[in-house]
């Protein structure tokens, strides 16, 4: 079931190029189940275990796109700013800063009171090194296109940075200053194509945050401990365990038990997380999430390559019946790389309706003509190609197989299923090798293009599909330089159609984010982005 767009967030406001704020009423809808009152004055102790279905890959937000990462590394690091949860730019290591006219260049003053967890002092060095290592040209990892306008980041004092840019940049406070600051100390002397493969990623992460890093037990759990010296103060909660659990239905078995304090729901979930919440055994509250799911083309694929293919595809898929069956009703059908709630919104993209007849009718127009086996096949190709999807996400493997079974019976395709360990899963689609992969990304709160659609991110980047359109590599550009909030939003939204069109994603919703908790716990914020938002301000009310 489609649902009408939300606007809960109506809209964003660039002020020249100087920050982004959200605007109507300055804040995200979010729904709670008793309105998340705080019982009594905060208190230290007690060990946070949250659950997750998949582990890290590694501590360094320059080298990572996993959302488990990113979890674990927010307890650890900081950035220069953070967005809140109005979705708006907050001091974090920096105290505050200021643009040029032109745009062009922007001066940060930094905190003096932060240490490293080693004891070190955090200064403008440790802001130089972290900066300049994603413009380096031996810089190998997924993340240099939010530094791609960045020319030099220099030194004025111990205590300031000034970064000078190639071009304005809409969206600097909301992308890149949200990157976790390195300690120049302990990585600086290493060759930059060295960094993202040191121990410091995996073994002995030494940040500035909140907590410190304690243990990662392989497949098991990781664990951090309150940072004392906190520039913000000691965190009131001791620990925090990240649990591993890579079935669903045990992470919420262990909840009800009691061996969980904080978890995602999936929608098949909310109904028991609903239950749990009446019996006063949990604490549920939603907000429209800054993600979307999609199923990921590799367009190196004889037959995927073909966009009539992709079209079909489209066609052949019910994704209103994957709502409601699959997601309980909790969903929007999406069509373009963007949620509802943000200002480039294209409303009126190239749609593909679920309609088969339609879907055979581009297979047969294209040349693919159904074999004696009932499979089609073109130049002797037979149209199939195989579906992965991760361990542990039912909702993706039910996708999964409804695609499978209209594909297969209403078009002619041969389609095969695998389930993949996460980490597998997710190596296996940074090197390119599937067909399709069952996918979803939590996106920029700035409503800019994707890097993920860009050309130049294929080798190094997240463009894992090999997509490439000239046009939406031009737009992106223009649009990422366009001062001007309303010719931006244009240029995007006119991406977001030629993508659309293009289809090297077959896109398949968003929905609501829902987290279910411990009622105990105290200070808890929902955010469209950060599951654990100032979480060194949560606690635990005391019995």
């Amino acid at each position: 079931m489609k649902k009408g767009k939300k606007f809960w967030l109506n809209v964003f406001i660039f002020i020249l190029t100087l920050f982004l704020v959200a605007c109507n009423d300055g804040s995200f809808d979010s729904t709670a189940s008793d309105a998340s009152a705080t019982d009594g004055e905060p208190a230290e102790g007690g060990d946070l275990i949250v659950g997750g279905l998949s582990g890290p890959t590694v501590f360094n937000s320059l080298y990572s796109t996993s959302s488990t990462d990113s979890t674990i590394q927010d307890f650890m690091f900081n950035g220069l700013v953070e967005m809140d949860e109005n979705v708006e730019p907050q001091p974090d290591l920096a105290e505050n800063w200021e643009q040029s006219e032109d745009g062009l260049a922007w001066t940060f003053n930094l905190r003096d009171d932060v240490t490293w967890h080693d004891g070190e002092s955090f200064t403008a060095d440790d802001v130089v090194f972290t900066y300049s290592l994603p413009i380096d040209e031996d810089y190998i990892g997924p993340r240099g296109s939010s530094f791609e306008k960045f020319e030099e980041v220099v030194k004025i004092d111990d205590y300031t940075v000034e970064i000078h840019l190639s071009d304005p940049a809409p969206d600097m406070l909301a992308d890149a200053m949200g990157y976790h600051v390195l300690p120049e100390h302990i990585l600086g002397d290493l060759p930059v194509e060295e960094v993202g493969t040191h121990e410091f990623n995996t073994k002995e992460p030494i940040g500035t945050g909140p907590y410190k890093f304690d243990e990662w037990k392989q497949g098991q759990y990781v664990r951090v401990v309150a940072n004392e010296d906190y520039f913000e103060g000691r965190p009131y909660i001791d620990s925090i365990t990240y649990k591993i659990v890579p079935d669903k239905n045990s992470l919420l078995a262990q909840f009800t038990a009691g061996d969980l304090d904080h978890l995602s729901l999936t929608t098949e979930d909310i109904p028991s997380g609903e239950g749990l919440v009446e019996d006063g055994a949990a604490i549920m509250e939603s907000i429209e999430s800054a993600s979307y799911s999609f199923m990921l083309y590799n367009l190196e694929h004889p037959a995927l390559k073909e966009k009539e293919v992709r079209h079909a595809l489209a066609h052949g898929l019910d994704r209103n019946t994957v709502i409601d069956t699959v997601l309980d009703g909790n969903g929007n059908v999406l069509d373009i790389p963007a949620v509802p709630f943000m200002p480039a919104y294209n409303e009126d993209p190239p749609v593909f309706e679920y309609d088969p007849e339609k879907a055979k009718e581009i297979l047969d127009e294209a040349g693919w003509e159904v074999g004696a086996d009932g499979v089609r096949e073109k130049n002797g190709e037979r149209l199939s190609f195989s579906i992965i999807s991760n361990q542990g996400n039912s909702v993706r493997e039910k996708i999964m197989l409804i695609a499978k079974q209209q594909w297969e019976e209403e078009l002619g395709a041969e389609v095969s299923t695998e389930i993949i360990e996460s980490s597998a899963f997710s190596d296996q689609v940074h090197r390119h090798e599937f067909d399709i992969a069952m996918r979803g990304w939590s996106i920029s709160l700035d409503p800019g293009i994707s890097s993920a659609f860009a050309t130049e991110q294929i080798e190094n980047g997240t463009n894992y599909g090999f997509y490439s359109n000239p046009e939406v590599d031009r737009l992106r550009e223009e649009s990422d330089l366009e001062p001007d909030p309303e010719k931006r939003y244009e240029l995007i939204e006119e991406a977001q159609a030629i993508i659309a069109e293009d289809q090297p994603y077959l896109f398949l919703y968003n929905s609501d984010a829902y987290t279910l908790y411990n009622p105990k716990l105290q200070g808890h914020i929902m955010h469209p982005k950060a599951e654990f938002y100032r979480v060194h301000e949560w606690w635990f009310a005391q019995d």
